[in-house]
């Protein structure tokens, strides 16, 4: 089986690696594979240098903990393994604004960095409502077999058809 199909890496092979780190985590650390809880750890974090008195008296950040712990260091570990993977199949580019944005919407890249931010947290909104991200419910809960698990996740899907199909209208690149 050969690591990158040329537009790629192989998605049977890197399912499967991703299922191995799955195990390793819970063998190793006892932990199920999320990590929005991180994002609101950073957000604490950065908070907390501009106003620590409203972090002290956050019962939220109070309740997440602000501390460097294994979903931070998951967070790190998935932008190396991203990078080293892009470059590893030589499919790495930086770009602004990709193609299939710029034929619907234009090529501004402010434009399309305030659409991403507001996604964001959008998305960050719903895994915090959800007590978790699309990693911890989805991939964690089939993990487990756990119904939860499989509802979430068709749930993620028909929600990313529907987005996706309402901002490109059903085109293509």
């Amino acid at each position: 089986m050969k690591l990158s199909t040329g537009d790629g890496w192989n998605p049977y092979l890197a399912g499967a690696m991703v299922g191995i780190v799955a195990i390793l985590s819970v063998a190793i650390t006892g932990q199920f594979l999320g990590a929005s809880t991180s994002f609101v750890r950073a957000a604490g974090a950065v908070e907390q240098i501009v106003a620590p008195e409203r972090v002290a008296q956050s019962e939220y950040y109070q309740s997440v903990g602000l501390r460097v712990d294994w979903q931070i260091m998951l967070l790190v570990g998935l932008l190396a393994g991203a990078a080293v993977g892009a470059w590893s199949d030589r499919s790495f580019k930086s770009e602004g604004v990709p193609p299939m944005w710029t034929g619907r919407f234009g090529d501004s890249v402010w434009k399309r960095g305030a659409v991403a931010f507001v996604g964001g947290a959008f998305a960050m909104f719903g895994a915090r409502l959800a007590d978790g991200c699309p990693s911890g419910h989805g991939l964690s809960g089939l993990m487990q077999l756990s119904l939860s698990g499989f509802v979430s996740l068709a749930c993620f899907f028909a929600g990313g058809l529907v987005v996706a199909n309402l901002i490109y209208g059903g085109k293509r690149s």
